[in-house]
């Protein structure tokens, strides 16, 4: 079988025998060619922090990446007890570690497990670091073991001491609905919450503790539909004032939030705008946010009329939190929120969900909604409306064929709106990625394969102007009837 490779910082595959899936072997050779990796770099003998979530075989894989670290010399940090990959985020860069390893699949199917890495400073890894860890595994002999003792919860509090001290306001009266989709971050996060101040916490009981069967959901993700139902009719059972939803690692947050037509999930871009605001209304002079190629352009815009910088990236919070100096936000739109990146440098959903606490009790204390708030940037910079198509594909030479198909016979126009093709596996700069970029009057569309899973993806943003707050209906119908029309023409992408 083909050897599992590094893709979004590191391994992620069904748990399984073979090198083509995640199990205790392929974890040690891994970890014997991260090790030599470390020691090319004069690292050896550093120390290395592992962690691991609750998924099948995680506590079995991290042991055996301990145990290979400390027989290779290193000093090793094993995290005590399943907890959020935002943890070992944060304990390799208070630590000054040389490395992490966090076995995780994040928020992917029950059937599969995962191995992500973070380098020195806490930054997950990327390239060409990962084809260099791949070029050492593929040397390594011999491999052996030395056992480990799980560190206390040291690490644990110091986290939560660093999250208590995010919330910009000194508002807590604000009812929160909370789910943690069977993952590891539930407890963490009523803790953090707590701990900042946020007392009134209403969890969903069914989907609360660690599950690695995820019993209560299709996928455990979030941005599926149906996964948050539950959450939602928490939140309108207790008439709470934000729902909160992480994924089963606690790496992103998810918001809802009620309105005149009940409860909805707002997308990563809404949350995006919301908490990029809200941190540039406190950031010093030269801040800089940061989102991807496939999120809103709306912060940028944001950005740019408060007086701060802001830059695109390629997609992955290893490209974000390497977005450049004075960095205080960044974001993706698959519900990713880096809202602490001086010590959490990756997508942190416990965090953002205590600045979101914070967001929504001051603008309740202010007479506003997260859905008002939303609207007053709507009329200040246009309806920004966006959305994905995935495509999933049996064959993988079928996604390879339609982009390159999108490459030699580029699009012309889109749902009606005359666009230019870039292709961006062709451009010089950071930006270079396997990746078609179509621009028109208000409208983007970006087509590229997945990272992790055999999908064709295509992101798209409208944008309607709005005629001051009374445009505000007419602009959002119209943006939301061209949303249409561009998803409908993205849904037949492997017939251009």
């Amino acid at each position: 079988m083909t050897d599992l490779r590094f893709g979004t910082a590191g391994l992620r595959g069904p748990v399984g025998d073979g090198p083509g899936h995640m199990n205790v072997g392929v974890v040690e050779r891994t970890t014997a060619g991260l090790a030599q990796w470390l020691r090319d770099r004069n690292a050896g003998g550093g120390v290395v922090v592992v962690g691991r979530d609750a998924r099948r075989g995680s506590e079995e894989f991290a042991s055996a990446a301990a145990e290979v670290l400390a027989a290779e010399g290193f000093e090793v940090v094993l995290l005590p007890r399943p907890l959020p990959t935002p943890v070992v985020a944060f304990a390799v860069r208070r630590s000054g570690a040389a490395a992490g390893v966090q076995i995780t699949a994040s928020h992917n199917p029950p059937a599969d497990n995962g191995y992500k890495v973070y380098v020195h400073g806490g930054e997950p890894l990327a390239a060409p670091a990962d084809r260099e860890i791949e070029d050492a595994i593929a040397r390594v002999g011999s491999i052996r073991r030395s056992p480990v003792t799980p560190a206390d919860d040291a690490i644990v509090t110091a986290y939560l001491e660093r999250v208590a001290t995010l919330p910009f306001g000194h508002r807590r009266d604000v009812r929160i609905a909370l789910t943690a989709l069977h993952g590891v971050g539930g407890a963490l996060a009523v803790a953090a919450l707590r701990a900042a101040g946020f007392t009134d916490i209403h969890t969903v009981a069914t989907q609360f503790d660690p599950d690695p069967d995820f019993p209560t959901v299709a996928f455990p993700n979030p941005e599926e539909p149906g996964a948050t139902d539950a959450l939602l009719a928490l939140a309108a059972a207790v008439d709470a004032d934000v729902a909160i939803a992480l994924d089963p690692d606690a790496d992103r947050c998810a918001v809802g939030v009620p309105g005149p037509g009940g409860w909805r999930m707002l997308t990563g871009d809404q949350t995006g705008a919301l908490l990029g605001d809200r941190i540039l209304a406190h950031a010093a002079d030269g801040a800089l946010v940061a989102t991807t190629i496939v999120s809103s352009t709306l912060l940028g815009r944001i950005a740019q009329a408060r007086g701060f910088r802001s830059t695109r990236t390629l997609t992955g919070f290893k490209w974000l939190v390497r977005a450049g100096t004075g960095l205080v936000y960044a974001y993706e739109e698959a519900v990713g929120h880096c809202v602490d990146p001086d010590v959490v440098r990756d997508k942190d959903g416990i965090s953002a969900a205590v600045l979101i606490a914070d967001l929504v009790a001051d603008l309740r204390a202010a007479g506003r909604t997260p859905r008002t708030a939303l609207d007053e940037l709507a009329i200040e910079f246009g309806v920004h409306l966006t959305g994905q198509v995935s495509r999933r594909f049996g064959d993988l030479d079928r996604i390879a064929h339609v982009m390159g198909r999108l490459r030699t016979h580029p699009p012309t126009e889109i749902a009606g709106t005359a666009v230019e093709t870039t292709d961006l596996a062709a451009v010089d700069g950071p930006l270079r990625t396997d990746a078609v970029a179509c621009a028109g009057a208000g409208l983007r569309v970006t087509i590229r394969p997945s990272g992790t899973e055999p999908k064709l993806k295509a992101y798209f943003e409208v944008i309607e102007p709005v005629a001051g707050a009374g445009g505000l209906p007419a602009a959002e119908a119209a943006a939301h009837a061209r949303a249409d029309r561009v998803r409908a023409r993205l849904e037949t992408i492997e017939t251009w």
